[in-house]
């Protein structure tokens, strides 16, 4: 009878210093591995650094370009360069802050005004962005707005003397007008309509008196006599006055009679 023994595993086999040479090996490879990893993450992220410092440099001399235009007072030109600074650095604050002011001296305020917000959101704390987009705000005829970014503006810079003198003082004169103006145009228009107005009469005077009393008697006599209109049947036309105790007989051939 044949006897059944335990069967050994393959792994076993294999001798312990030929598994220990084969782990030493694979973790050679890992290691190698990982270094070609992070190789390949530094160099994508020196190439990102290198792209993002070209761009940095170019908006900068884009920029210096189109301030030496407007200087010149070629603003369209300038406006040219600085949108393409733009493309470039999306986020400079500083460049929608320049183009506001051009646009502002071109006399296009809408443009202005949206320039100096998107300055002002890339940048909140830029005590430039928001005296400039109150002086464009001041430019549509928006006074309370100014004066609340000429605000804002003094609160991040509170020593800056152009803001106080010019700025704020002006726009605050400006709405004190505005307000003069208001009341006049209200006490005028007040004026107007109490110039209109009906007139105050007497209706107790004689004159008054004696009309109604016409009237009274006019309409107590036409009242007392009854007229109607007899149409023949020959077509013919008549008006007959008759009276409460002789009442006018119409004759046979009355056709319509009508009060």
């Amino acid at each position: 009878m044949a006897s059944f023994g335990w069967k050994r595993k393959i792994g076993e086999k294999v001798s312990k210093a030929t598994s220990q040479q084969f782990e030493a090996e694979a973790a050679d490879d890992k290691d190698l591995g990982d270094d070609d990893d992070a190789t390949w993450v530094l160099a994508a992220k020196r190439r990102k650094e290198v792209l993002l410092e070209d761009c940095v440099r170019k908006s900068k001399e884009l920029k210096d370009e189109g301030a030496n235009l407007a200087e010149n007072k070629r603003y369209r030109e300038a406006l040219v360069k600085w949108d393409e600074a733009l493309q470039l650095t999306p986020e400079d604050a500083t460049l929608y802050e320049m183009k506001s002011q051009v646009l502002m001296s071109l006399h296009e305020m809408f443009p202005a005004v949206h320039a100096a917000e998107m300055a002002v959101q890339r940048n909140p704390r830029s005590w430039d962005a928001w005296q400039t987009l109150g002086r464009a705000q001041l430019g549509l005829g928006e006074i309370a707005l100014a004066i609340r970014s000429f605000q804002v503006s003094l609160h991040i810079f509170p020593m800056n003397p152009e803001v106080w003198k010019e700025d704020l003082s002006w726009a605050r004169k400006l709405q004190e007008q505005q307000k003069a103006t208001k009341t006049e145009s209200v006490q005028a228009l007040a004026k107007e309509l109490v110039q209109e107005s009906i007139p105050d009469y007497d209706f107790e005077s004689d004159e008054i008196v004696a009309v109604c009393a016409a009237i009274a008697e006019k309409e107590k006599a036409l009242s007392a006599a009854k007229t109607m209109v007899i149409v023949s049947a020959s077509g013919t036309v008549e008006t007959v006055t008759e009276q409460d105790n002789c009442p006018a007989t119409p004759d046979e051939t009355l056709f319509i009679k009508a009060r």
